[in-house]
Parts: C-alpha cells; structure tokens; sequence
C-alpha cells in the first residue's frame, strides 16, 4: 500500500547524496547476494546484495565531508531514495534519518508515514517506528494523538507503527496507552500485528515486568497466543 507522495523538498544536499551514493552502491553490487536476499524477503522487492557491514562502510564513504542535514535535507534524501527500486536505498535512507532526525520538526511525520506506508515491511517499517517515528512524538507531546488515530488505521503496518513507536522510551512509556493500544489491536488477524503487540510489551517487561505481567494475566482471553507468548518469553 502507498500512502499520498509528498513533494520532494528542494535540497542542495540530497543533490550532492544522490549521485555518490548511487554511484557507489551499484558499484559494489553482487548479483548472487542479491538474489539470496531477494528470496528471503519473498520475492517482493530487488536488492543490489550488499551485506550490511559493507552497505554501511559504503554510507560512510558516501557521506564523507558533507554537512548535518537539516529537515528538507532529511526528506530529499530518504524520498529520493524511496523512489529507487533496490532496497538498500531505502536502508541508506533510514539510517540517515535515524541519525539526523533531531534535526526534524513535528511535520516530518508526514513524510515518515509515506515512508512506512510505502512497499512496507517489517525490515523498514520497525526502524522507522522505534527511531523515527518514536523520537518524532517524544519530542511533541501533541502527536501522541496522531498515535491515537494510526492505532486503528487500516494499513496494518501504519497500526504497527503506533505499537511499536514507544519500543526505546523504557521509563519513558506511557504504559497505560501501550496497554490500550495492545487492546485495540489484540483481535487483528494480521501476524505482524500480533506479533508487534508482543514485542512491545516484552521490551516494556525490561523496565516493569511486573505491569507487563498483570497486563498479560488481566487481558489474557483478548489477546493472541502469539502475542501472550512474545510478551511473556523473558518473564
């Protein structure tokens, strides 16, 4: 599913990015890692098969001597990247934006939402939860309603961003929202929803296991096997 395509932002960085980092990533490319990491994720997307440690060296040497970015920088890079067909632009991107997303306003959320809502799955869409989309409200306060309505959206993997955007607050949680937002979506049918509500509350279980645990005991006929299972694996 595609959400609406923001514009692309004017951005003198993204325009020196671009081109290196296109430039040095096909370079590197390997056809047979491609087609391996192309099977695992099921066929749905084409890769270039770089391994990760290498991918990341790469960004180093394409991001070598450029400025910090500010916000129009953050979007150019990551939308022209989503435009790209190889996933590991989409990787660049999110990296990116993980590092720089201090440097992002509250109205970034928009473009994070196309971000995930776009070709999503989990290897893009739980970065961009837990450290673009989590940092984003934990700065403002007023996108916490935001949440509130993503929770029951009907793209699941925009639901499972609202699971999972509070997955490094630790004594930050909000642990009554976390509770009802695992309640709203305790009946879905969706594997990556289930799942996502156990990841949630067993990264929560670090910082006050025995909330997970009464939660868990209290909400035990409403929620998933699967989710009671992944709440409960470190308890």
């Amino acid at each position: 599913m595609t959400s609406h395509v923001p514009a692309v932002p004017d951005s003198a960085l993204a325009d020196l990015v671009l081109p290196r980092l296109t430039t040095v990533y096909a370079a590197a490319a390997d056809p047979v890692r491609a087609a391996s990491a192309a099977a695992y994720m099921r066929g749905a997307f084409p890769f270039l098969g770089i391994a990760t440690p290498a991918r990341r060296a790469l960004s180093r040497e394409v991001l070598a001597g450029l400025p910090r970015p500010g916000e129009a920088d953050c979007a150019g890079v990551a939308l022209r990247c989503w435009a790209l067909p190889e996933r590991e632009y989409r990787y660049f991107a999110v990296d990116f934006l993980r590092r720089h997303i201090g440097s992002c306003s509250s109205a970034f959320l928009g473009t994070a939402r196309y971000l995930v809502a776009t070709e999503s799955w989990w290897d893009t869409v739980d970065l961009l939860a837990a450290h673009v989309v989590g940092p984003l409200v934990a700065a403002d306060p007023a996108l916490v309603a935001v949440m509130d309505a993503w929770i029951t959206d009907g793209d699941l993997w925009i639901a499972r961003t609202a699971l999972l955007h509070q997955l490094t607050y630790k004594g930050g949680t909000d642990a009554e929202r976390l509770f009802r937002y695992c309640l709203l979506q305790s009946g879905h049918r969706d594997f990556f929803v289930r799942k996502a509500i156990g990841w949630a509350l067993r990264e929560y279980a670090r910082t006050d296991p025995d909330a997970v645990r009464e939660f868990v005991v209290s909400a035990a006929d409403r929620l998933s096997p699967l989710s009671v299972r992944e709440a409960t694996r470190r308890l």
